[in-house]
């Protein structure tokens, strides 16, 4: 009887580690001010293509939910690849990537 309290107690404690670290994986935004530009070619991120990427606490996450093009010309003299640009976003940071849900780019000052 003390074996099987102790092991469901022991059970009971590693579902609630594990479920503590996957959580720890997530981070939510809502609204948060970040800086957005091309990962590869102004975040140094690694890869062969644009990508679009945000940069959130000084650490750069490519973006899924919308594309570099989504935006303008990624080539132009303000994108993606030439500039970076303040956007507000909302989604959640999962496995080192950016999961958007919203992405508001802010307009440049002429």
């Amino acid at each position: 009887m003390k074996k099987g309290a102790f092991l469901l107690i022991l059970s009971f404690l590693s579902f609630h580690l594990y479920a503590q670290n996957s959580s720890q994986n997530t981070l939510t935004l809502k609204q948060t001010k970040v800086d957005a530009s091309c990962g590869t070619c102004q975040f140094k991120l690694e890869g062969n293509t644009c990508l679009l990427a945000i940069k959130y606490k000084g650490k750069a996450y490519f973006v899924d939910g919308t594309g570099i093009d989504d935006h303008g010309d990624a080539h132009g003299k303000n994108g993606f690849c030439n500039a970076v640009r303040k956007a507000v976003v909302s989604g959640t940071i999962e496995n080192g990537r950016f999961k958007s849900t919203s992405f508001v780019l802010k307009s440049t000052k002429k």
